[in-house]
């Protein structure tokens, strides 16, 4: 372990974090459509869980609609049986060719419930941040100790990484924020 390498793995793990809220993020409903609520659900094809991404076509035609249009016809059923296990809420519309979801408004109660599911996970994004913060600190002390850092490079190590926990914190935020903003938007 080096400087350098104490630095670049606690980039790696702090943006690995910051991927992973972004894409439970996704995951939490809006008035709007968005791909993202449903790219992930799990569909049973021959014997697998398998994506639904991976099966079909899923597109936005209007602001409130998702249709799916799976490439291998004999799976749309399934398609829809996963949508309704998956705790979305909504109820597919199967016309043999296509799966439409109509994303109905949310009630004020409903907002507020996933607005702070939103603030949830963005703080669990922010708490992972800060343990990458804590183990990188720890092994540059462990560096110092062994004598591979000097006392000054040890400081310089342990403010380059506050900084750039700032900073992806930061983005957390932003992303949180933006969430939130969507999901109170009427």
């Amino acid at each position: 372990m080096s400087y350098d390498s104490v630095l670049k793995s606690a980039r790696e793990r702090m943006e690995k974090a910051l991927s992973h809220t972004q894409d439970q993020l996704r995951n939490i409903r809006t008035s709007r459509a968005s791909s993202g609520l449903v790219e992930n659900i799990r569909v049973e094809y021959y014997g697998s869980p398998t994506p639904l991404n991976q099966l079909a076509q899923i597109s936005i035609p209007e602001p409130r609609q998702i249709v799916i249009k799976p490439f291998d016809a004999s799976v749309i059923d399934d398609i829809a049986k996963a949508i309704m296990k998956s705790d979305l809420g909504i109820s597919p519309e199967n016309d043999g060719k296509v799966v439409r979801l109509n994303m109905p408004p949310l009630s004020g109660d409903q907002r507020k419930k996933y607005a702070a599911r939103a603030k949830e996970l963005g703080e669990e994004g922010r708490v992972a941040m800060r343990n990458i913060r804590r183990d990188a600190n720890k092994e540059a002390d462990a560096l110092a100790k062994k004598s591979e850092l000097t006392e000054d490079d040890n400081r310089a190590l342990h403010e380059e990484i506050q900084e750039m926990l700032k900073e992806l914190e930061g983005r957390v935020s932003e992303i949180t924020d933006k969430k939130i903003t969507e999901i109170l938007e009427v």
